[in-house]
This record gives C-alpha cells, structure tokens and sequence, in this order.
C-alpha cells in the first residue's frame, strides 16, 4: 500500500497553475431535480445551480461510482470504485472503522503535497471510530466531548466541521471533537455558513485551498428551515431541493466577495440519484420527474440511481455555457487534479480515475472506457460507449420491476436511455464481450491503465437478486 509520505514525481505546480478547488457534493439530489437538466419536467427552481451552468460546463453523462452515499464517497476522494474494499453492499452506519485505509492517498492528501489547505465541511459517512461510549438511540449520536482519532484529519483533511450521517447528524464535530448538539433542520444553514467563512478566511492567505463542501441535503430527514417551507409548491422535497440550490449559491457568493472567484474550479454534484423517500410518486404526479427521462432512483442499478447532475466552473479554462456529453464518473477528481497539478499518480492510487482536464479544456473526444455502476446490494453493472450490461435482474435496489426471465440487462442507451428494453437475448456477443471486460477490472484491481494491483478482499460479480426494504441510510 502507499505510503500518504511518498513523493509525488512531479514538484509542485508554480502558485499561479493552483486554483482553489470547492467540490460541492449535495446528498440524494436527482438528475431531473436540477431546473436547467430536465426543464420540461423539473417544476422546482434552482437558480443558482442553473446559474453555475450557463458560466461553466453541464455535464450530461457523469455518474456517481454507487447508487448510494458511502461508496460513492469513498470514490470520489480515493479515485478507486469502494467495491474493491469490505464494503460489497450497502452504506456504513453508526461509528465504524474508516473505510479510507490510513495509508491510502486521498485527494486531499495529494493537495497537501502541494501545499493546499483543506477542509472537509458537512457529511463525512466513511467511518471513524469514538474514545467515548456514544449516546443510545440511533438518531442521537455521539455525546459532547466525544473525540476521534481516526476522522477526516487523519485521512488528509486540515479541518473538519460536520456530522457523520443522517442517524447521528445531530452531533456537530469541530476537527476531532463534537462541540454542538443540533437539531436536523439546522444542519444546512450551519454548514452553508461556516463553508462561506471559511472561504472569506482562506481568501485572506496566499495558500490555495480545498473546499470539500459535502451537504446534508436533500437527504432524509427532509427538513427544510421556516424560510423556505411553502416556497416550491411541491412539498418538504421541493423546498429542501430549494434550500439546496440557495446552499450552492451562498458558496458561489462567498467567492464573489472574496474576490478569488476568477481563480477557483468550482464542481457541484451529488452522491447518487434522488431517494423514493422523498415520496416520488406524489412528485410525479406533481410533474416533478426526479430522475428527469431516467429509469429507476437511488439505490438502483437503473441510471436513475447513479446518472447524476455534474457542473464545472473555472474562469478562463472552461468555457461558459458548454455541454460535455462524455462519460464521465466522480472517482474522477484524483487523476483531474493530479493532472492539473502536473502529479503522477502512483500505481496504487486512484486506480480507477481518469483524468477530464482535457475535457474541461474543451476537448470533445471518450477519455473512459468504460464505467462500472454498483447498487446497494451489490449488484454490478458495465457501461461501455452507448452500451450497458447489468450483471442481474431487476432493479438491484429498491425499485420494483425488470424481471423478464432474463438472466442479465442488455440496453442501449443511444436508443432506449430508459433501459425498457432488453437485448440480451439478441445480443450474445456484446454480453461475453462486457463480462469479459468486467472480470478483467475485478481481477487487476484497477480500471486506469497500469500494473495489477489487490483488492482488499475478494469480489464476487454474481449477487442475489434480493430486494432491500431499508429506505433509510
């Protein structure tokens, strides 16, 4: 394993090559909740997300690494798929072991190399363990005073001011120790504002900074604060989704008064798909389509489960208002960043990200092969150019249907972006081929280019079909 001490090959890019970087990672937040990406079937306003795409770049085929939070998040600051690791299904719960090994480099790690302050504010949910009895009760979470020693400062972070997730959200840590015990509808403008004063903070110093801005919202509980209750027309969803956008652009602001705005690459995106418990149904019936023209929610395989919204803005490299349809996937930022930096990645880092700098140039060509989707139970998908093999039946989370008698999911996407109909039987070929590409990402434990590396445990491709009935994270 890599050593987080090791020297990057590269040296570190001159001052005026380092933007600041803020990812904003909003939590459950579907493709179609965004106004600008599904405006004949998105009825709720988010003016500062579409805001942020008509001065940057949309993409419109980006996907989270799992349909669900904890492995997507493990992707998106390792650059590896979480499925290489003890986590095969699910999500974490409570205080557990981290699922980041210590050694591990992480995106923030990387930065700090090269001399970036970083901070990680909001939801963390990839595990870290308490020297102190945490309160009973799932909802209460860790007691005042109570300390870790294994949280996000041990795995790159300078800073942390946030909760582990949505069971113990009512615990409030500053770096080590939890320091406030909130209330659920509290939680977001409290992050909103100290993102904003960090940002003011960090303006004042010459040293770059990460911003990993990662939001409770709109994730159950769905609480949106008395200021925007009423305001969507659709319910406590619609507002929380309004709540979300106005989080977004309290951070867009903050830059604006700060003046680093011209030198910051700004990301805004979400963990997976929007979740049924957001009561779709009524929604839909609202003509608010969550998942836009895409099948399935969060938790699925469908690409209504992963299929996310994704914009960047960088004054001066990114064009505004540009579209990029490549496939794209958020264990993405290492090798971006790296690339921006002029790092090379070790072997044994970032093993399944590629770099989208060339895209975000302006360049319109594939810069993946292939992407491999994960649901909540395991099961596997393969998306390779317009293609896409599920490696199961049915949805392989909590949506209902897709059982034909057909072993496995073929669909085109060109042509049936709904997966509506399945092609396996008429396309046996492309079935061996797909499943040949993905046991060979299994078996060399990467998907970038390079030598074979571990998994941490043994993965199995084939899982039980079984629904989950659990619909709270």
């Amino acid at each position: 394993m890599l050593l987080v001490a090791l020297v990057l090959a590269a040296a570190t890019a001159p001052a005026a090559e380092r933007p600041n970087i803020v990812y904003i990672l909003a939590d459950d937040l579907g493709y179609g909740d965004v106004h600008c990406l599904n405006p004949q079937n998105g009825k709720i306003p988010t003016p500062h997300l579409d805001r942020l795409a008509s001065q940057g770049m949309t993409f419109t085929d980006a996907h989270s690494g799992s349909s669900v939070c904890t492995p997507t998040r493990y992707g998106v600051l390792t650059g590896r798929y979480a499925w290489r690791t003890r986590l095969q299904h699910g999500v974490l719960s409570d205080y557990t072991e981290p699922l980041i090994a210590a050694d591990r480099l992480t995106v923030p790690a990387l930065l700090k190399q090269h001399g970036y302050h970083t901070a990680c504010i909001g939801k963390w949910h990839l595990g870290f363990t308490l020297d102190a009895q945490r309160a009973k009760g799932k909802r209460q979470g860790a007691p005042m005073g109570a300390r870790t020693q294994d949280g996000p400062l041990t795995r790159g972070f300078d800073h942390f001011y946030g909760f582990h997730h949505a069971r113990t959200m009512h615990s409030v840590f500053l770096d080590e120790c939890v320091t406030e015990i909130v209330e659920p509808v509290d939680m977001l403008p409290k992050l909103t504002r100290h993102a904003a004063d960090y940002i003011a903070a960090r303006a004042k110093t010459a040293q770059p900074f990460f911003l990993y801005f990662a939001l409770n919202s709109p994730h159950t509980p769905i609480a949106p604060t008395a200021e925007w209750q009423g305001k969507s027309g659709l319910g406590d969803y619609g507002d929380f989704v309004m709540e979300t956008d106005w989080a977004v652009g309290e951070v867009l602001a903050a830059l604006d008064r700060a003046g680093i705005a011209s030198n910051t690459l700004v990301f805004a995106t979400s963990d997976n798909g929007c979740s049924p418990a957001a009561g779709v149904a009524k929604l839909e019936k609202q003509g608010h389509y969550p998942s836009a023209q895409f099948r399935g929610y969060k938790s699925d395989i469908w690409d209504g489960g992963h299929r996310i919204p994704f914009f960047v803005r960088w004054p001066g490299v990114v064009r505004p208002g540009r579209v990029c349809a490549q496939l794209t996937c958020l264990t993405d930022l290492m090798a971006t960043v790296a690339d921006i930096l002029g790092a090379q990645l070790p072997d044994n880092a970032g093993e399944d990200s590629v770099s989208i700098l060339p895209l975000l140039k302006g360049e319109d060509r594939p810069v993946r092969d292939m992407v491999v989707h994960h649901s909540i139970n395991g099961m596997f998908a393969i998306r390779r150019s317009d293609t896409k093999l599920i490696f199961g039946v049915g949805s392989g989370g909590w949506s209902k249907g897709g059982k034909d008698g057909a072993p496995v999911q073929l669909y085109r996407m060109s042509d049936d972006i709904g997966e509506r109909r399945n092609r396996q039987n008429a396309d046996k070929e492309t079935v061996q081929q797909l499943t040949k590409w993905m046991e060979k990402t299994i078996a060399d434990g990467r998907s970038r280019p390079g030598p074979p590396q571990r998994n941490d445990t043994a993965v199995k491709l084939w899982k039980r079909n079984a629904q989950s009935t659990e619909l709270m994270e």
